[in-house]
This record gives structure tokens, sequence and C-alpha cells, in this order.
């Protein structure tokens, strides 16, 4: 049968495919890196006063802009704010990487970043992490169109210096690097302070992880005047009014309450850390981690196996089916008593086997 004409025209890209949000109630949600503590009580009690929905949100977001601009001691034109951190970072994509050179990216790492580069046909070459899922900064040495990578890197959870990063950013001063610190308050070491140094340099962040506030769909890029002004112009020629009201608003409460936000990475920190040494009493083994995750595997049972007999008991884990990470799980962290509900499966799971 021939193909209509108008088919020939359709774009054809494989998608993102996001961790699973199961329907059911009661269960153990470990497989997307959520926050498992609430957003602060300032965000909440805000939320019931905010009005005029009715109204068109105020494009510029300016007082989300302002307030994050004071936190992190920038001027308010060197931030840019978009609904998550993956619209900030697919902004980035469109206005930065649009040279002849393939832009840069590691082998293992977050699994958007080839799909936008698909989407909006950029070409690429990913760069092979090294036996230790470390990155090899010589490998971002060549010519390029352009640099991205989280630090910490995810799926694996480590993080790299900022004498590593800057190292990076001084070999590509002809370049766009982008670093996504989408897990930077869990124990990284953010880069932001690198941005007065290299023009060239944009750090993106989000609210989803630390803050506790996925649902609201907050993340923000800071960088040079050029930078975000050149992401502002892309922006209003996409879609002006990105960011609700609600966010906006509530995303200037959650960063007024710092001491709220400093106890509850400390929690999952401090769990983090217990969890981890849990598990290396039954054998796993995993990197050290910088994150709200650990990605671990075992040297007798299978990741899949484990994966979706978790899956049965309505505890959700991440399994990625792919080339040299096929055989490990990414555990979010979450309360202490869901980690304990966790390696109890874990050794009952063991004892059958």
């Amino acid at each position: 049968m021939q193909v209509k004409e108008w088919k020939k025209n359709i774009r054809t890209v494989v998608p993102y495919i996001p961790g699973e949000q199961p329907k059911e109630e009661n269960v153990i949600k470990l497989n997307t890196n959520e926050n498992p503590y609430p957003p602060s009580k300032k965000v909440m009690d805000k939320l019931k006063e905010i009005e005029n929905l009715r109204l068109y949100p105020d494009p510029s977001a300016k007082l989300l802009v302002d307030e994050i601009a004071k936190h992190f001691h920038v001027n308010s034109n060197q931030v840019f704010v978009g609904v998550g951190s993956d619209d900030v970072l697919a902004m980035a994509f469109l206005t930065f990487f649009n040279g002849k050179n393939p832009i840069f990216f590691p082998d293992i790492t977050y699994s958007f970043y080839d799909v936008w580069a698909e989407l909006f046909r950029i070409p690429y070459e990913k760069q092979a992490l090294d036996s230790e899922f470390r990155i090899k900064k010589e490998d971002y040495y060549k010519e390029n169109g352009g640099i991205i990578f989280p630090n910490p890197n995810a799926p694996t959870g480590i993080g790299e210096s900022l004498v590593f990063i800057e190292d990076i950013v001084k070999h590509n001063q002809d370049s766009v690097v982008i670093i996504d610190e989408a897990y930077v308050d869990f124990g990284g070491e953010s880069a932001i302070s690198l941005v007065e140094q290299y023009e060239n340099l944009l750090v993106v962040q989000t609210f989803s992880k630390s803050r506790s506030m996925a649902g609201m769909r907050i993340g923000y890029a800071i960088g040079s005047e050029t930078l975000i002004q050149a992401m502002q112009n892309v922006k209003y020629s996409f879609n002006s009014y990105t960011m609700n009201q609600p966010s906006i608003s509530l995303g200037v409460e959650s960063l007024k309450d710092q001491t709220y936000f400093e106890e509850t990475v400390k929690k999952i920190i401090n769990t983090r850390e217990w969890f981890g040494e849990e598990l290396k009493k039954l054998g796993f083994e995993f990197p050290n981690s910088k994150t709200n995750f650990l990605f671990v595997t075992h040297p007798i049972y299978s990741a899949k196996d484990m994966y979706e007999k978790a899956r049965k008991e309505r505890i959700y884990v991440r399994y990625f089916e792919k080339p040299r990470i096929d055989n490990y799980l990414r555990i979010t962290i979450g309360t202490e008593e869901e980690m304990k509900a966790l390696l109890t499966f874990f050794k009952k799971y063991m004892e059958i086997r």
C-alpha cells in the first residue's frame, strides 16, 4: 500500500519514557525520585490565598525570578524560569545547539537528552563513561557544538567536583556548556559560582526534588545575561505564558523557607546513608551517591527479576533495560519506613532464592 504524502511529513521520534505512575493506592513509590516529604507549610498556606486564576499569569514570572536571583545572589537578568527543568532544558537545546558540530553528553545519563537532540535534529555524540561510571573529562576537549551533562549524574548518582566542572568549561569556551543540577542539593557542588567567570556556562536546577514540588513544575536556569536573554527570545517565540500563577506564587514561598528546606534535605541524606549501609550487608554494590537515590546492583541476583517481584508487592523501583546498566536498579530514597519495607522485601527475596 502506498504511503500517503501527508504521512511522509510527520516527524517520528522515539519518545522519552518517564517512570511509571501507579494508579492504585497504598503503594511504595521509589521509582521517580520524588521527595517523600510535603512542601513547606508556608507553601501550603499560600495555596489557600491564590486568587485571580481567571487572569493570565505574568509572562515574565518576575516575582519568582527576583526571588531566585536573591536566593543565589545573582541579578534577575541572569535567571530564566520554566515549567520544570525539562522545559528549561528543552528551551536551552533550541536556543544554543544550532551548529553543525555534534553536541556531547554521556552515554549513561538522563535519557531525555538524545530525545531532544533527535526531535530538534541536533547532531550529537555520546561520550562513554569509564568502567566506574565516571565522566572522562578529556572526552570533552574535542571540537563540539555544545555540552550537557548532569552533576550529580543520573541514574548513577555520581557527583564531580567544581574543579572538574570548571576544567570542562575552560576547555570549551567556544561552546555553551550546560550543567543539569537536578540533584545537586543532596550532596553535590553547584557550578552557579562559576557563572560570573564564564559567559558560556548555563546551570539548570529544579524545585521537583529537594523542594518537594514536582507537581508544580518549576525549573530555572542561571547564566550570563547574554544566555538568558537568548532563551527569553526563544521562549516568547514559542509560548509566552509558560508558567502558571500558582507555580509562581508557591515557588516564591518555598524559597523563603530555607530552614524547612535544609531539614528535609538532611533527613533524606541521613536515610540514604543508613539505607546504603543496610544494602551493603545484603551484598549490594553501588557508586557513592550525591543524590536522593541509589543505583544498585547485586552480583548474584537479577535486577530485572527483583524489579518485577517488588512491583508485584506494590513496591516500585526503576529498572532500565539498556546496555551496561541492565542489571542495576535505581532506588529513590523515601521515608525510613518505606526503605525498611524495601529491605524486608529484599531479605525475603533472597531467602526464597
